[in-house]
């Protein structure tokens, strides 16, 4: 029996988020299906994150068990072939050892939002951007990112259905960058609450707009109240940039 690390990328769009469900086409169901097809045998495939419904990935990472010897690329290869036509992609794969696993070794993951911020709607990034019509000011929105960097509680940025034991995260970077139309934001942890990164972004929204401040962010913090923070943005923007181990 040979473990698997594979890197991957997919558009969230099509799927109702990572995790198989009774209902419903999953990133996690249909990669199963295809390692089924190249095993011969029924596979699990565990991912490193559960990105939810929407939500896309640049460099997700799963593992997988396969008792036929094969290589690296006849793994990445053919799980390819058996995806199709769904919009999953098997960048790279490696052999590792059976102490490895996607989501438990990971040290860190990181992610981007991308926001379009202009007048004019998106055509060639439709579901892949927040698109945000009224302006935005990023530099604003990065210095209240600062408030939430850090070991906080973050009760105020995280969703209701969140299974975390606890809500104590280290943040270890949010940074938000303007490129022409499209803003940027960027963070960085060991891990992420249920909805965080999209209830970080929804709040710092705010204060691009102008209707809150830094230290309105630092008092939702504080109150470790999901109703004290801000909305929930779309997951079109959301990406899984990378994982670390």
């Amino acid at each position: 029996m040979s473990r698997w690390k594979i890197t991957l990328e997919y558009d969230g769009g099509p799927f109702i988020g990572w995790q198989r469900q009774e209902t419903g086409l999953s990133v996690q169901q249909v990669l199963e299906e295809a390692a089924e097809k190249l095993a011969g045998e029924a596979v699990l495939v565990q991912g490193a994150g559960r990105t939810d419904a929407g939500v896309h990935a640049l460099g997700q990472v799963a593992h997988m068990d396969i008792a036929k010897p094969r290589s690296a690329k006849d793994i990445r290869d053919g799980m390819n072939f058996h995806l199709k036509p769904h919009p999953v992609s098997v960048l790279a794969a490696h052999e590792v050892d059976d102490a490895f696993h996607a989501r438990t070794s990971a040290i860190e993951r990181q992610y981007i939002f991308r926001i379009l911020n202009r007048r004019s709607p998106p055509a060639l990034d439709a579901g892949r951007v927040w698109y945000v019509p009224y302006a935005l000011d990023a530099a604003a929105m990065h210095t209240a990112a600062q408030m939430l960097v850090g070991a906080h509680d973050f009760t105020s940025f995280r969703a209701a259905e969140c299974q975390a034991r606890s809500p104590l995260k280290t943040l270890d970077e949010l940074t938000v960058t303007r490129r022409g139309d499209e803003i940027e934001i960027f963070t960085r942890a060991r891990s992420f609450l249920h909805h965080q990164v999209r209830n970080m972004v929804g709040t710092l929204a705010l204060v691009g707009s102008g209707k809150w401040t830094a230290k309105d962010v630092k008092s939702a913090l504080d109150a470790r109240d999901r109703s004290a923070g801000g909305p929930t943005c779309p997951p079109d923007g959301l990406y899984l940039l990378k994982v670390l181990y």
